[in-house]
């Protein structure tokens, strides 16, 4: 089961404040090169597609054909990626060796059998393919803003799977890490529109707070958007990559 569900309060949430401004994306467009074969025509698969932000920044930069996968009913809907396809990382609707690389985005913590995942990606990648997860990592909050103002929400973090994990993992079915990248990313033009757009629902480690913890954690932003508010936010996330 993945640590929340993806209805349509959620799905609406995550449309609202999830997606990235452009200069946003500009770190990740340079990060990704360096890994993903992005020659035209390549196939790349984007699992946990969500609304398809991904799918389409990829498609638009790199001429690649992105078959973008999301389990989630009320996330296809609100897609603004052409012919999103229904499916789960453990039984992927794709032939085997079809597909030059794999992307997941802040996907692997609902992801409770990683081992399978591993495998189904193995079968379906060609020779070689890699696959690339951008996520926060259990013991690597420090680089994201969110935990200053919601220091109890580290707790949740500490239970999503950790570099080492997601590693060990991968190994029997023949993946090896090649990369552990930070990569800084512009996640908000300001503090001030990070706070008006806060979107519970849109964030896991939020959801699973308690209402107190929550609400303690909504005024020290507040707060700090008063003292800075064009203050843009800055966060950095991790680029694991492991063929």
């Amino acid at each position: 089961m993945a640590m929340m569900a993806y209805d349509d309060p959620a799905a609406a949430a995550f449309v609202a404040t999830r997606h990235l401004p452009a200069e946003g994306l500009a770190s990740w467009r340079a990060a990704v090169a360096r890994h993903l074969p992005v020659r035209p025509g390549a196939r790349v698969l984007d699992l946990g597609a969500g609304t398809g932000a991904w799918a389409a920044a990829f498609r638009s930069w790199y001429d690649v054909r992105v078959v973008a996968v999301e389990p989630a009913a009320a996330m296809r809907a609100r897609s603004a990626y052409p012919g999103m396809v229904a499916g789960r990382a453990e039984a992927l609707p794709l032939a085997a060796a079809t597909v030059d690389g794999a992307w997941l985005s802040t996907v692997v913590h609902h992801l409770p059998d990683l081992p399978s995942v591993a495998a189904e990606l193995r079968r379906v990648l060609r020779p070689g393919a890699p696959v690339l997860i951008r996520s926060v990592f259990a013991g690597r909050s420090a680089g994201v803003t969110l935990f200053r103002w919601f220091p109890e929400a580290v707790r949740v973090l500490d239970g999503y799977p950790s570099v080492a994990e997601v590693c060990a993992a991968f190994e029997p079915a023949g993946f090896a890490p090649v990369a552990l990248t930070p990569v800084p990313q512009v996640s908000a033009r300001s503090l001030r529109d990070a706070a008006d757009g806060l979107r519970r629902a849109a964030h896991t480690p939020l959801t699973l707070l308690d209402d107190a913890d929550y609400d303690r954690g909504v005024r020290r932003l507040r707060a700090a958007a008063r003292r800075t508010p064009g203050v843009p936010v800055v966060d950095v996330l991790d680029l694991l990559v492991l063929r």
